[in-house]
């Protein structure tokens, strides 16, 4: 493609899962409702550094799923331990689901390969602006040729280089490792959401080991700190190692793959929109949620609303991916996190200690009600949250420069415990 310009209805940049599940939804929603499809380009940049690494995702869903099929694992009973050994579990009412990226992305791929509406654009995008009658996306191809796409809409999915102004921001940072053991180690039906018996970090962070079971002898492991600042790759890999030798004791293991992520977690309010016919999506649109860094579901509910109002003849404005009462209660937890005025670990193991399971994963979800807010919040240490809200408005804000959000994986194999890899 030289210098050319292509039209099209939507621009949607960024192949990752906020950019693929749009597209989908926009050309699906159309076939639902016997409209003709939009005109869709779906820019994704070659092979490299900005395409998105092979990634994990866990979400919490009701009942059968539209992506079931392409599950790796999901459980229905979840445990959390604290420092001193002490489990917490319980069965709940919705499922706790993990998705491989590549799963996703093979089997949306070929969703919209079967769509004559979309089509796809390798290149590195190096500009979005407003023109008249919509936007212009400007780029450079694989081949080192400039493009020009013009449509009625573009949607950016790609990472921010700069998180808004807030008043307190954490980075989520984990290393994991899917470990095989030689014998029956772990039990598939239970998800270990956190598990304290690990090694923390300063004041005004936490960090615990996020387990999930594949089957009895295969697992996810990861090592998850929340702080200001990442750590060194030694250090995640000595904590994973004290805590599958020493604390949980596995004999014999080999590390099959690894992955590495940094998720911002900030009270700042993200900009859905970026001019007239410019919009955010995903992580750039405020889909991660603040006090636990998932993102999966609320990007799905956000690329379903977008599609709405595309198709009923709308400005489609992404919505705000969490209401305002938990982007406040995000914020007082974030900011007595941060201050040290709670402890992290304390404070999550008595969450789930304290109340039914299904209010707190409701509250995790972003589907909990005010009266489930209320009795959460008195079971919580109240006066540190309480001075927490009360000094919010006084706090300034500041900006940040940001990681840019993932979690890579990549093949790996490691000796361990005398097991060849």
């Amino acid at each position: 493609m030289t210098d050319t310009d292509a039209d099209a209805d939507v621009v949607v940049v960024g192949a990752g899962a906020s950019g693929l599940s749009l597209a989908w939804r926009l050309v699906s929603g159309a076939a639902g409702a016997g409209r003709a499809a939009p005109r869709v380009l779906l820019v994704e940049p070659p092979p490299g550094p900005l395409r998105s690494p092979e990634r994990t995702w866990c979400f919490w869903e009701e009942g059968p799923g539209e992506f079931d099929d392409l599950l790796t694992a999901a459980w229905t009973r979840l445990s959390v331990t604290d420092g001193d050994g002490r489990t917490t579990t319980g069965a709940c009412g919705t499922t706790y689901k993990m998705l491989r990226s590549t799963a996703y992305t093979r089997e949306l791929g070929a969703r919209l390969a079967s769509s004559a509406g979309v089509r796809r654009v390798t290149g590195t995008v190096t500009g979005i602006r407003d023109v008249p009658g919509g936007g212009e996306t400007t780029g450079v191809d694989a081949d080192g040729r400039p493009f020009r796409l013009l449509s009625r809409w573009v949607f950016d999915s790609r990472p921010p280089r700069r998180l808004p102004p807030a008043r307190t921001t954490l980075l989520q940072h984990f290393r994991g490792w899917f470990v095989q053991t030689r014998r029956a180690c772990f039990d598939p039906s239970v998800a270990q959401l956190m598990d304290f018996r690990t090694p923390q970090p300063p004041p005004g962070g936490l960090a615990f080991v996020y387990l999930l079971p594949l089957s009895e002898d295969e697992a996810l492991v990861e090592y998850t700190v929340f702080s200001t600042s990442v750590a060194s790759t030694r250090t995640y890999e000595t904590a994973l190692r004290r805590y599958l030798e020493d604390t949980r004791r596995l004999g014999d293991y080999t590390v099959t793959e690894t992955e590495h992520g940094v998720i911002p977690m900030t009270d700042g309010v993200f900009r859905r929109r970026a001019g007239r016919s410019v919009f955010r999506i995903g992580a750039a649109g405020g889909a991660v949620r603040p006090s636990t860094g998932y993102a999966f579901a609320a990007l799905q509910r956000q690329a379903t609303a977008v599609a709405a109002a595309y198709g009923a003849g709308r400005t489609p404005l992404p919505p705000e991916a969490h209401s305002w009462r938990h982007r406040t209660m995000d914020a007082v937890l974030l900011r007595a996190l941060a201050t040290g005025r709670i402890d992290g670990g304390a404070f999550f193991t008595g969450l789930f200690r304290r109340n039914p399971l299904d209010r707190v994963l409701h509250f995790l979800e972003g589907r909990s009600t005010p009266a489930q807010e209320w009795a959460i919040g008195l079971r919580a240490p109240v006066l540190p949250m309480v001075r927490t809200l009360g000094e919010l408005p006084f706090v300034p804000l500041r900006a940040v420069q940001a990681e840019r959000p993932s979690s890579g994986v990549r093949s790996a194999a490691v000796e361990h415990g005398g097991v060849q890899a």
